[in-house]
């Protein structure tokens, strides 16, 4: 049997519980608060580092840029994706070298590609022409990897059109950069936030090896490919673990590649969303007609005050409660604002004890990543996320 599909184990977290989930659980909160264990966000790069092999981890800030995250991952030698100034900024101001940090959202301001590029950062992203002109304004000189639009994502987030370029299109802005005095070094892509299974990088992997191998032909020596994040955290399905599943990558790089000098990963839900959990409150249990099919259950904590990656149902949060050794039933679940759109769960309802009721405490799982810093500074007047770390 290959040994990655021998390590396909189905990591149950269901019956494990964390020291974050201990710490919530012995701990009164008046209000929802994300608690983050530093020293497993530690682990978990011990881990991936362990199986990208000579890949560089490049943290992809926006997951989670709390402070003391940052600084453990400064310790531990992690490079960083930053997607603007202010995280360029941070990263900086807590210890992270300049030729460590990417600048990878390519869409920024001329301003912030200055401020950038004098206080060291040499590496930016780009994926259309007036981006490149921007670039060699105020970064003269800089390398460059241009982002290609791929397609078929099996991800449970997919991350197309929005970012990158038609691949007909790779070659004219490699030349581009070149021609504006700027060092194009290589390309980058996004298989898609929470890709389950290493194998489901493999279409996405022979799209970009076209687009790299036609440029190689036409006379640009690339060494750096950046294959973004996509690595997975558990969310109630099982994964691969983190260092057979980096590990695969990287063997299907190399089939399709060969030796590639500089291989960057952004790694941001795969490194800190298991290293957190959502301490919430139950506000009610109601029904809205004495023949309606499902309880609804309204949280403390919805949509816009973390759990925006609710959004189509795409992220599935997993939940503890007091009363989980008690029967269950299918819920509506709802967040706390008076906004119709503050719903969680619907469509595929969630089993949670038949006898939850207002003033139960519930901790939602594996929230790490994309939560506080999708908070809302007060929506409705309710307060954004709080954050405790461990």
């Amino acid at each position: 049997m290959n040994a990655y599909v021998a390590d396909f184990a189905a990591l149950d977290f269901s019956r494990r519980e964390s020291r974050v989930e201990t710490y919530i659980r012995q701990t009164t909160f008046d209000r929802p608060t994300l608690v983050i264990d530093v020293d497993h966000v530690e682990a978990q790069f011990h881990a991936l580092k362990a199986g990208l092999g000579h890949a560089r981890i490049h943290y992809a800030v926006k997951a989670n840029p709390q402070r003391e995250i940052i600084e453990r991952l400064v310790e531990l030698g992690s490079g960083f994706d930053a997607a603007s100034r202010a995280e360029v900024e941070l990263c900086l101001s807590l210890g992270a070298r300049p030729e460590n940090i990417s600048f990878g959202n390519t869409v920024k301001k001329a301003r912030d590609i200055e401020f950038a590029y004098h206080a060291g950062v040499t590496l930016f992203a780009a994926d259309a022409e007036e981006e490149l002109e921007k670039i060699a304004e105020f970064a003269p000189g800089a390398q460059i990897y241009i982002r290609l639009i791929v397609d078929a994502s099996q991800a449970d987030w997919p991350l197309s059109r929005k970012f990158g370029c038609g691949r007909d299109k790779t070659i004219e802005l490699l030349d581009m950069a070149r021609d504006l005095g700027l060092d194009p070094v290589g390309l980058s892509f996004h298989v898609g936030s929470q890709t389950k299974q290493a194998e489901m990088w493999i279409e996405t992997l022979d799209q970009v090896a076209t687009a790299w191998a036609a440029a190689k032909e036409a006379g640009h020596e690339l060494s750096l490919l950046n294959i973004g994040g996509g690595f997975p955290a558990y969310y109630g399905e099982a994964i691969q673990r983190p260092t057979a599943y980096a590990a695969r990558v990287m063997e299907l790089i190399e089939q399709r590649f060969g030796h590639v000098a500089h291989v960057m990963a952004e790694p941001g839900r795969g490194l800190v969303a298991e290293a957190g959990a959502i301490a919430a409150e139950v506000l009610l249990v109601s029904k809205k007609s004495h023949n309606d099919l499902h309880r609804w259950v309204y949280l403390d904590i919805g949509k816009f005050s973390g759990l925006a990656e609710t959004m189509d149902e795409a992220i599935r949060y997993q939940f503890l409660t007091p009363r989980d050794h008690e029967a269950t039933g299918p819920c509506i679940l709802a967040g706390p604002s008076c906004d119709s759109a503050d719903v969680l769960y619907e469509k595929r309802p969630v089993e949670l004890p038949l006898s939850l009721r207002s003033g139960d405490q519930i901790i939602i799982r594996n929230c790490g990543a994309y939560t506080s810093t999708y908070a809302s500074v007060g929506f409705n007047g309710f307060p954004p996320l709080d954050v405790a770390v461990i």
